[in-house]
Order: structure tokens, then C-alpha cells, then sequence
């Protein structure tokens, strides 16, 4: 049995008029620093297949990494070491569909935001939203074709600096009234780094509203040992929010320096 199993939610079947959407930081699969770090991306692996979620939005992931390749590697670590696949690959369940594109590049590998599903997916899309030299930032675009719909579905990962997110959030707006059919259901997942909660008017710009809970509550997910700050977010057009958690406990805070944010969502018509 799965020991990070969340019972939170019921078991997602394909039959469900709910979709069920996971945004999740991974940190790259690694925890800790110097001698003390750690390689997570096993556990992370158990983790996504808990959320049991038909679409998983992920961020910071490796698809490759020279030096902690070599630092994990198989011959010192054996199967519990680096994996030899990209880790998008390797932490989709089976069966899932799987979309990444490189948001940053940096010596020794590259890294950016990555989409599993286990609905088929369309042509996968990738916009740069960089906004100064010192942080790579992108938006992955892949069109889900859940059911009998075509669900449209952006990953983001904005930047550190306020005005920089205002800059990315208006690039993301624009990207969803420009690019994506006005009747068509969408769905932002991912870690806006918001954390003076200041996005959720230039969002709404586009018809995009933020998932909440029947208590309106915004749901804490960093840091991931005492969440205080909401900064995982899903935000949707044409789709309504049914539920939301965020699965807590020693065992995930341990996974990522974030929790991952699971919502169901509804068709409006």
C-alpha cells in the first residue's frame, strides 16, 4: 500500500463529471544542502500517484543534471539512485500522458515546468516569460482532451520579484484571451510566488478565478513543514470549483519544501 495514500478525497475514476487538478513544486527532486542532501524524487514518484489526479501540473523539474547525476548516482545508490529518465517520465504513473519544456538552463542541466495526464493531450505549447536576466520563467500550454471536452491547461512558475509577477500574470492574461477560444474551459495551475496575494485582480482580467473551497478559505502550502502562505494555486474559466486539499503530515512535508494543492473542478454549462 501506498503509505502517502490520501483518504481525503475518493478514489478518481474516468467516469467522473469531476476533474481532479494537482499543482506541486518538487524542488527538483532534492532536499536539504551540502552534506546533507537528499534525494526525494522516489518518494516524490509514490506522491504523485497518491494525489490520483487526472491532470498533475508540476514545477521545478529536472530533466536533467550533470552533478546530481553524479552525486546520486546508481553505482553508490543502486536502484534508489538518479533516475536514468527525465524526472516527468519517471514520475508519471502508468498510463499517463506527459508534456515538459525547459523553462531555465543552468550549469550542469535545465529545469522548467512539466504537465502528466491520464486524459490524451494536444500540441504542447511553451511561452517565455522571462522578465530580467537573473530568473528563466515559462508557461506550458497543452490542451487536455478530458471526456468530451477540450480542457485548455497553462503551468506556470512566476518569478520572485512583485513586479515581475504583475509583468508574467498580464503576459499569462493576455496568452488565455489571445490564444485559447472564448468558450473554451481552462484551468492555471502552478506556484505564482504571491505571496502578498496581490494577482488575483489581473487574473480576473482574463475570466480567471481562483479555486477556494465552499469557505472561501485559501488554502497554505509553503512552507511545507508550517504553511502559512498560499502561494499553489489553481485558477479556472468555465469550470467550478467542488473541492480542495492539501494533503499534510510529516511524511509529505518532508517531500519538497512545498505541498502540493489538489482541487476537483466542474463543468459549467
Amino acid at each position: 500500500m501506498n503509505p502517502l495514500q490520501s483518504s481525503l478525497l475518493p478514489p478518481s475514476t474516468a467516469g467522473s463529471p469531476r476533474l481532479r487538478v494537482a499543482t506541486y513544486n518538487i524542488h527538483k527532486g532534492v532536499r536539504g544542502m551540502g552534506p546533507t542532501k537528499r534525494l526525494e524524487i522516489h518518494n516524490l514518484g509514490l506522491a504523485v500517484e497518491a494525489l490520483d489526479a487526472d491532470i498533475v501540473c508540476l514545477q521545478e523539474v529536472r530533466r536533467h543534471h550533470e552533478g546530481e547525476a553524479r552525486r546520486f548516482s546508481r553505482t553508490q545508490f543502486g536502484p534508489m539512485g538518479w533516475p536514468s529518465s527525465p524526472q516527468a517520465d519517471y514520475l508519471a504513473p502508468e498510463g499517463y500522458e506527459v508534456a515538459y519544456r525547459t523553462n531555465a538552463v543552468t550549469r550542469g542541466g535545465e529545469h522548467g515546468n512539466a504537465l502528466l495526464a491520464r486524459w490524451p493531450l494536444g500540441d504542447v505549447g511553451h511561452h517565455d516569460v522571462s522578465d530580467h536576466r537573473f530568473e528563466q520563467r515559462g508557461l506550458l500550454h497543452v490542451p487536455v482532451f478530458w471526456q468530451d471536452t477540450t480542457v485548455h491547461v497553462v503551468v506556470v512558475h512566476l518569478g520572485l520579484i512583485h513586479a515581475s509577477r504583475v509583468r508574467q500574470a498580464e503576459q499569462l492574461a493576455r496568452l488565455v484571451r489571445a490564444d485559447i477560444p472564448a468558450d473554451a474551459p481552462v484551468v492555471v495551475a502552478g506556484d505564482f510566488n504571491d505571496w502578498n496575494e496581490k494577482l488575483d485582480g489581473v487574473l480576473a482580467e482574463a475570466g480567471l478565478l481562483r479555486a477556494l473551497g465552499d469557505d472561501e478559505a485559501r488554502a497554505a502550502t509553503f512552507p511545507s513543514l508550517v504553511p502559512v502562505l498560499a502561494l499553489d494555486r489553481v485558477y479556472t474559466r468555465g469550470l467550478r470549483c467542488a473541492a480542495v486539499m492539501v494533503p499534510r503530515g510529516g511524511s509529505w512535508a518532508r517531500l519538497s519544501d512545498h505541498l502540493p494543492l489538489v482541487v476537483e473542478l466542474e463543468w459549467v454549462g
